[in-house]
Formats: C-alpha cells, structure tokens, sequence
C-alpha cells in the first residue's frame, strides 16, 4: 500500500508551481514512497539512551573578544568616499527627489 497517492504529488507539484506530466507524478510518487518507508525504519530504532543532539561534530564558534578600538579618523574615512558633505558620506538619494 502505497504511502503517497498520485493525487497528493499532483497537489504539491500545483503547489510548487511545478508543471509534472502522469508519468512523472507515477514516478514520484513511487520514489516518494520509497523515501517514506525508510523514514519510517527510523522509527524502529532503540533511542531511549541517546542523547539528543542538534549537529554530529562537536563545533564551536571561534569568535574573537569583543574589545573596543579607535576606529578610523573622520578625515581619513571621507578621502576615500566619491563625494561628502558635512563630514558624512554622501549617498544617491533612492527615496524620491533631491531637494
């Protein structure tokens, strides 16, 4: 018995915005189901005494401290903007019209 009907692979496709011809509903529907049932083998298995877990590598992010540093002086920074104005980036005005 199949654990996904054609109809149900017909919908998803729709959903999707997929355009499937019957042939390859039929053939998705049978790969579908077979990805169903080995999900489903999963079920079987003993996990009482496992640990749950949200990756198999112990990983950690490796961040530098985060300590204050003097940045740049104004001066410096705008000598390599295109353009600025009172001590600030100038910009192309994407809102409206420039006054």
């Amino acid at each position: 018995m199949s654990r996904i009907s054609n109809d149900q692979v017909k919908h998803v496709a729709n959903l999707a915005r997929l355009a499937i011809t019957e042939e390859e509903a039929e053939k998705f529907t049978k790969q579908l189901d077979a990805i169903i049932t080995f999900a489903e083998q999963l079920n079987e298995l003993d996990t009482e005494n496992v640990e749950p877990t949200y990756h198999v590598l112990d990983m950690k992010n490796v961040l530098r401290e985060d300590i204050p540093q003097k940045g740049l002086p104004r001066e410096e920074v705008l000598k390599n903007a295109p353009e600025h104005q009172d001590g600030q980036i100038k910009v192309p005005n994407i809102m409206g019209k420039e006054d």
